[in-house]
């Protein structure tokens, strides 16, 4: 008896996998837009939360790059009875620019004065600003920097003039040198405006005279109410614990050390801690996307019936027609995934540059975020692809 040959079934190559995955979405766009309408938006709202959370963290850690990392403030801290007022040495700032690695130190002393726009404004109207004396290389170790006019040196120092902070200048409506101010029973003339200070806040809501000035004119006593130093980077923890002992010896304690950029460092490392609850909600938007291209996959399973049973018939087998639905809806998530992506980085993108911030999409949230639409797209597709798998040909072509 000859021997009767048993037929194999076909072998689909990627090209006809994607020939046959992308059938379904072409002859229906609008429903495939719908449906990926939804992995879209839930991927833009991950990938726009990371985004804009990444953008602030880079700026945070731009502006300690730029201010440092490696200054210290040392301010009179309580004495050892309550209320006892705690003065620092006069020549603390002298004391402190001789500790092994300190690159180089100032010092500030507040004045018992206030400065008005003029001597017809009520002397308790001070808005807030406070008056200090300042040593020549303040500005130096705050790094900062003029918007207009120019810093006090040793001989403005010495007569009526004022440098004013950020705050304090918009304070008292001065946008440019060459005004005066009232300052205790005498104008002094606004020779300078400082840019805003991060790092020194106090700084900026002040009005600083020269120490010599302050001495002569306002009746300074000398005494440094707040000491900044910069030191090399490597020698920071060391000058921290120096720093107390050698303004104050017989007692340290009286002496508080600060690090100001610590806030900053706080803020960089905490950033995005708010953003997740929003990755949660587009998580949420993500799975309700998954639903509907589960939903879609269903209906596109029960209303092509006729096309599974003529492949079935044409001996297609079982798993050709699951890989061709899960392809289906793998497509049909990849092209949401890829909305997504270009969606949520638009919106960093405009984010970052309304607010001046470096625009910054982490490579791996792209990728996490493109792998989850593929993830949810198998599993979407896996429940309409093993009901279409096991549709008889006979029923499906007498259904049809």
């Amino acid at each position: 008896m000859p021997r009767t040959r048993r037929l194999t079934a076909a072998r689909l190559g990627p090209r006809d996998v994607l020939h046959v995955g992308s059938a379904g979405l072409r002859s229906r766009p609008v429903r495939v837009v719908l449906s990926a309408l939804g992995i879209a938006i839930g991927i833009a709202t991950m990938i726009a939360v990371v985004g804009i959370s990444a953008s602030s963290q880079a700026q945070l850690l731009r502006q300690l790059d730029a201010l440092g990392t490696n200054m210290l403030v040392a301010e009179p801290g309580e004495g050892m009875f309550s209320g006892q007022e705690v003065k620092l040495p006069k020549d603390a700032v002298g004391m402190v620019g001789r500790i092994e690695g300190v690159e180089k130190a100032a010092g500030t002393g507040d004045l018992r004065s206030s400065v008005r726009r003029s001597e017809k404004i009520p002397e308790a109207e001070t808005g807030g600003i406070a008056v200090k004396a300042a040593t020549e290389g303040l500005l130096d170790v705050l790094r900062g920097g003029l918007a207009s006019g120019t810093w006090l040196n040793a001989a403005t120092g010495r007569y009526p003039s004022v440098v004013l902070g950020h705050v304090a200048a918009e304070r008292l409506g001065i946008t440019e040198p060459d005004r005066q101010v009232w300052i205790d029973d005498r104008y002094f003339t606004v020779i300078g405006i400082l840019d805003p200070l991060p790092l020194a806040p106090e700084i900026e809501r002040s009005a600083l005279v020269g120490w010599a000035g302050a001495e002569r004119l306002l009746g300074f006593d000398g005494h440094p109410t707040t000491v900044y130093e910069r030191s090399t980077d490597a020698s920071v923890e060391d000058v921290q614990k120096l720093l107390a002992p050698t303004i104050d010896p017989q007692n340290p304690q009286n002496v508080s050390v600060g690090d100001p950029s610590s806030a900053l460092k706080a803020k960089a490392a905490t950033e995005g801690a708010f953003s997740t609850l929003l990755l949660g909600l587009g998580g949420i938007a993500l799975l309700v996307g998954g639903v509907g291209v589960a939903n879609t996959m269903i209906i596109s399973v029960l209303e092509r019936r006729h096309e599974i049973g003529l492949r079935r018939s044409l001996g297609a087998t079982r798993g050709q027609i699951r890989i061709q639905f899960v392809t289906e809806s793998l497509m049909l998530s990849g092209l949401g995934g890829l909305a997504g992506v270009a969606l949520g980085g638009a919106a960093t993108g405009a984010y970052a540059s309304a607010g001046g911030l470096p625009w910054v999409v982490p490579l791996w949230a792209v990728g996490g975020g493109f792998a989850a639409t593929l993830a949810i797209g198998t599993v979407a597709g896996l429940y309409p692809a093993v009901r279409a798998s096991r549709l008889s040909p006979t029923l499906a072509l007498a259904a049809a």
